[in-house]
């Protein structure tokens, strides 16, 4: 892809891009940093996410772009896998190795994994957890964050999240410090960090988060993703989207209609019960694809029948 002149963003050939770009972030990049790459390489303002990740954190980010932005809806709240590695042994103020650091050293490094495993236990299955301060939770209006950086309390509820797996792998010795490689599977809105915080005081220590990497968000694997040069780095990169059929056919049920149906949902008419198929027991939404495997629109249940909520246009169906 070779840069427009004058800074301005490159074009994509043909129509504007429509589909899912599945990136690997580095280190030390927000992910607005990211998105903002994006548009200027993609040649178009219409780029979202379907989830951050903090500056320190690496690994997967799911971009929408074009009408992908739509889909963000329906990936957002999908699962997430993580590998981290927690320090035991001192707290911090943002639970994580940017923050200053808090109260004195405990010595973690005799800690069994015998002495760790319950604890770890604890804090799996369906669990009530305390965002971090530094979330970007809103509070008033304004997130958490940026009040906890202007001095104030910042006192947060605990929400409910599914941690399905918290499993430890290996451990190192720091000086008095005790580092665990841990693997954790949890619903959307966990905050890992937070984990790290947690395991910590159940052992009766300080315990942060010294590195976090995302390798799944749903069916989407960090394997799959691509780097993103920075600015500066060069912008001869091919950035290949993935279809909304495909993306759409990974994560919802599929309905195929034919071209008639396509017609008349593109024209926000409703589909009858028994065009259904097998979708016809579905609770949720669906995925109207044609016979190439093209998304049409989602379908949500109304009554007998099934309602458009989502319609692609015509020129971006992919």
């Amino acid at each position: 892809m070779t840069p427009a002149p004058h800074g301005a963003a490159p074009s994509a050939p043909g129509s504007a891009p429509h589909g899912v770009l599945l990136v690997d972030k580095a280190a030390g990049r927000t992910s607005h940093d990211v998105v903002a790459r994006v548009r200027w390489l993609l040649g178009t303002k219409k780029v979202g996410h379907a989830g951050t990740l903090d500056p320190m954190a690496t690994g997967l980010l799911v971009l929408g772009v074009g009408q992908g932005t739509r889909l963000l809806t329906y990936l957002v709240g999908l699962d997430k896998t993580y590998e981290a590695t927690i320090r035991l042994g001192r707290s911090t103020t943002t639970d994580d190795r940017e923050g200053e650091p808090l109260g004195e050293i405990v010595d973690a490094s005799g800690l069994t994994a015998a002495e760790i495993s319950p604890h770890l236990a604890s804090l799996r299955g369906d669990i009530a957890q305390v965002p971090s301060t530094v979330s970007a939770i809103k509070i008033d209006g304004k997130r958490a964050y940026a009040r906890a950086r202007a001095g104030e309390d910042v006192q947060l509820a605990a929400r409910p999240v599914t941690v399905s797996r918290f499993e430890a792998g290996e451990a190192r010795t720091e000086g008095e410090f005790l580092d665990l490689d841990a693997v954790i599977d949890c619903s959307s809105g966990t905050y890992v960090r937070a984990l790290a915080r947690d395991l910590g005081a159940a052992l009766g220590m300080g315990g942060h988060l010294t590195a976090l990497r995302r390798t799944a968000v749903g069916p989407f694997s960090v394997q799959d993703a691509l780097r993103v040069p920075a600015r500066g780095e060069g912008d001869d990169v091919d950035l290949p989207l993935q279809g909304l059929g495909a993306v759409a056919a990974r994560v919802l049920p599929v309905l195929e209609v034919d071209a008639a149906q396509a017609a008349a949902l593109g024209t926000g008419q409703r589909l009858r019960s028994d065009a259904a198929g097998d979708c016809d027991e579905a609770d949720g939404p669906v995925a109207a694809l044609d016979a190439a495997g093209r998304l049409i629109a989602i379908l949500e249940r109304e009554g007998a029948g099934w309602r458009p909520v989502l319609v692609v246009p015509v020129d971006a169906r992919c």
